[in-house]
């Protein structure tokens, strides 16, 4: 079993596509235009997760100097800034089959660290749902606030990882 993470590349967009689609509901997961646009435009904010060269994970992000990140327009990089002083994690993802295993944390610190070469970038940020607040204060972001976001429908708190 051999384990990699790695930057994200153009023909990954299939797997990482469908990944999204199993693991989020349909009203949140990122459409294929907005997955293939994370790719093309930011791929250094796209890390995959790979077991025995297969994709069982991703997070992907963009770059703004904005601290509000509830424009859902922002999701398809509208916006986006490659220097910007936030990164804000769009989606974080495991194949069911492969989750209760710490691939979820490694991942994780993996992205945490590749982002911190970034050299304008201050803060990591993302908003969650209620269950997953732990996860993220376990790996060291804090809660911020709850968030103004409606997306899916959901109700999402914002999260932040001063770099």
């Amino acid at each position: 079993m051999t384990i990699q993470i790695r930057q994200v590349k153009l023909a990954d967009i299939t797997p990482c596509f469908k990944l999204e689609q199993i693991c989020f509901p349909p009203e949140e997961a990122a459409p294929l235009s907005s997955i293939k646009t994370r790719i093309e435009q930011y791929p250094q904010g796209f890390l995959v997760l790979t077991k025995n060269k297969q994709i069982i994970g991703h997070i992907n992000s963009g770059s703004t100097h904005k601290d509000d990140i509830t424009d859902e327009s922002f999701k398809a990089l509208i916006g986006h800034d490659p220097n910007g002083k936030n990164n804000v994690i769009f989606s974080m993802a495991i194949h069911p089959d492969h989750r209760r295993q710490n691939h979820d944390s490694k991942l994780l610190q993996a992205y945490i660290t590749h982002i911190k070469t970034q050299k304008n970038t201050q803060n990591i940020l993302l908003i969650c749902k209620d269950e997953l607040i732990p996860f993220y204060e376990k790996n060291n972001f804090k809660y911020n606030q709850p968030s103004t976001s409606t997306h899916g429908g959901a109700t999402w708190h914002e999260m932040i990882y001063a770099l």
